[in-house]
């Protein structure tokens, strides 16, 4: 009989001793799991992410503090650079992906999961972290030309800088064969957001988030979806068919228009 982490009390095992900082149990429970036939792949879906969402939630609802939250945060990071370490890797599928995520430490450490398990799956990735300017993101997708481009966050902060960069890689058109992903506990809480925002594929999380990408490689958000900022972005539709109307005229009348 296989190793059952939902069956086994790992998860309580594993986070009494992770909230207190005690580093060298949590390794040690680690160490035993992976003795009883646990994978590694096992661990960081089933145990490193969602002891990592229980944490966030515990301080959204105050049951934890600011230092029991970075503590626990910082730890269970550790562990998983440690665990990642044993992840099988597929073969290279050929394809690439970029994931930026928000600048506050938990984004970082679902960021890095995710990471890690598309590296696995067989995509050549990048990981940026966050707290990157929009300007430097911008050079880097050119630079790379990702298939896939993963926007990971958890906190209603992000959301807005996340739909302004979907906003002007629709408008620019700039990597018009990359997918936008938008994964994590923000998107999951919100039902419909990632779509609302302009997103091409969402996932509640990383190992979704390979799943989907997987499965849906020539999928696109379609204009109707995209609710949020609709009003702008007709406007600014509008001003551009405007412009190319005037210019059209001017270059149709030549001489009579300058004279």
């Amino acid at each position: 009989m296989s190793f059952s982490i939902q069956n086994s009390g790992l998860i309580a095992r594993y986070m009494k001793p992770l909230l207190e900082g005690d580093r060298s149990t949590c390794r040690q429970v680690i160490d035993e799991a992976l003795a009883q036939g646990a994978t590694a792949h096992e661990l960081m879906t089933q145990l490193l992410w969602p002891v990592m969402e229980m944490i966030q939630m515990h301080h959204r609802e105050d049951q934890i503090n600011r230092n029991t939250l970075n503590l626990a945060t910082r730890l269970n990071r550790s562990i998983t650079d440690q665990v990642s370490s044993r992840l099988e890797q597929k073969s290279s599928n050929g394809r690439k992906v970029l994931i930026f995520c928000g600048a506050d430490e938990p984004e970082e450490l679902g960021g890095q999961i995710t990471a890690d398990l598309f590296e696995s799956d067989g995509w050549t990735t990048r990981f940026a972290g966050g707290g990157v300017p929009d300007d430097e993101v911008l050079n880097f997708i050119g630079e790379y030309r990702p298939q896939l481009l993963v926007m990971f966050g958890t906190l209603p902060s992000g959301v807005p800088s996340v739909r302004k960069l979907i906003d002007y890689l629709r408008d620019v058109n700039s990597c018009p064969d990359m997918q936008v992903m938008c994964c994590g506990g923000i998107y999951k809480r919100a039902e419909g957001l990632a779509e609302e925002i302009g997103a091409d594929l969402y996932a509640p999380d990383g190992a979704e988030a390979v799943k989907v990408a997987d499965a849906n490689p020539n999928r696109r958000a379609t204009v109707d979806q995209q609710t949020v900022g609709r009003t702008r972005r007709i406007r600014k539709a509008a001003a551009r068919k405007a412009a190319t109307a005037t210019r059209h005229l001017v270059t149709a009348r030549g001489p009579e228009m300058s004279e």
